[in-house]
């Protein structure tokens, strides 16, 4: 039986983190995981560069069944912390839009970071660890594994969500919730594109490629920025937004030209050129493969003389206020976060313990707190392992 003080399930960004803060208390700290390498997300995320936080964080960018509980965390280490770490380490950062911040180089450099800080507060990491058997029997956590027995007084539970299996995800931490007597609020993908219903599919299966800025919304939550149509369906920022605000077998709107009063100028185009036809002027203003989509050849063809105050209304609203049904999404191998997760009520908001059973923490993406697209659920990842890591 190995002796421990702390053991960590899970090799990531808020495994890692909770890892270095305990170690640099004093605490013999030993990190597990299945996988065969460290941080795969970390290394896949920002397309290669890591969205590691930004400059905007607050409760409101999160969703959670309680959504007062990421204030704690957030406020006690911030994006403001992180970004402190990142240039101790002097690694080269940019910001991109809406306050998003990625390494110049790559998203290695993130993970190298947390590795030497493991290294210098003697971390010990265990990698192709298979959990079989965990264990409560007194004051101590057993842990059974492919690579031995393992017991500590604190356990942590950082093993992520069910987003991307092929980068190792796993059910396990919604497991050990639940062997524990943790409720757990209901899980699906998140940040993920929608698939269309068969006759959409059909109708923009030649639109793959095409990206629109739009503002896309779902009941009373709206986000403006690129859509993207694929041969599944729709992607792109706005879109992944939104997904994790819809609901199943219910519309989205699209507004495809958010800044447009679309009535006045077409009321003015067809005052100054009566005889343009209505597709010359909309593909000013769009894509012309989507605009031929959108509508009958017969309208399109029509000159704008030829067209009512109404037909300009009923234009409008196709183009402004377009309800879509998707017929789905495309699941966790594509979903970048998992929305619900471990009850936050069964947590301390201050330090991520059960409030069940002493010793026992769950943070990051297991959690039932899921950010927006952006660098978000990272800071997150900091922010709730920081904490953890203060007491563990």
């Amino acid at each position: 039986m190995m002796q421990t003080d702390v053991i960590i399930i899970g090799a990531s960004a808020a495994g890692l983190m909770c890892a270095i803060e305990a170690g640099k208390r004093g605490r013999r700290v030993i990190v597990l995981d299945h996988a065969n390498k460290p941080g795969k997300k970390i290394l896949m995320s920002g397309g290669g560069r890591c969205n590691f936080t930004n400059y905007q964080i607050g409760a409101e960018n999160y969703l959670s069944h309680n959504p007062h509980f990421c204030k704690s965390a957030l406020s006690r280490y911030t994006q403001w912390d992180f970004i402190a770490l990142v240039d101790k380490h002097g690694i080269p950062w940019h910001e991109k839009a809406h306050g998003q911040l990625f390494c110049d180089h790559s998203a290695k450099d993130i993970l190298n970071l947390l590795l030497e800080e493991c290294r210098q507060y003697r971390v010990e990491i265990q990698l192709d660890c298979m959990i079989e058997r965990v264990e409560k029997p007194d004051t101590q956590f057993e842990l059974t594994t492919s690579r031995g027995h393992y017991q500590g007084a604190s356990l942590v539970i950082a093993s992520g969500g069910l987003s991307i299996p092929k980068m190792c995800a796993s059910p396990f931490g919604y497991r050990i919730a639940e062997q524990f007597g943790h409720p757990l609020q209901p899980t699906r993908a998140a940040l993920v594109p929608f698939t269309l219903q068969p006759q959409d599919k059909a109708r923009f299966a030649d639109l793959t490629g095409v990206s629109v800025d739009s503002l896309v919304s779902f009941r009373h939550t709206a986000f403006r920025e690129n859509i993207l149509f694929t041969h599944r369906g729709l992607s792109g920022p706005a879109i992944l937004q939104i997904s994790s605000y819809w609901q199943a077998g219910e519309p989205i709107t699209i507004d495809l030209l958010p800044d447009q009063d679309l009535i006045a100028y077409l009321t003015e185009r067809q005052r100054r050129q009566p005889q343009s036809k209505l597709k010359t002027v909309l593909g000013q203003l769009l894509p012309r493969r989507l605009v031929a989509a959108l509508f009958e050849p017969a309208l399109l063809d029509s000159p704008l003389q030829h067209l009512s105050r109404r037909q300009f209304q009923t234009i409008g609203e196709q183009l402004q206020h377009w309800q879509l049904t998707p017929g789905g999404t495309e699941g966790y191998r594509t979903a970048e976060v998992t929305l619900g997760g471990v009850d936050c009520d069964a947590l301390s908001s201050r330090t991520m313990e059960s409030r069940l059973v002493p010793g026992l923490y769950f943070i990051g993406e297991v959690v039932d707190v899921t950010g927006w697209l952006g660098g978000y659920n990272f800071q997150w990842a900091w922010s709730s392992g920081w904490v953890a890591g203060q007491v563990v």
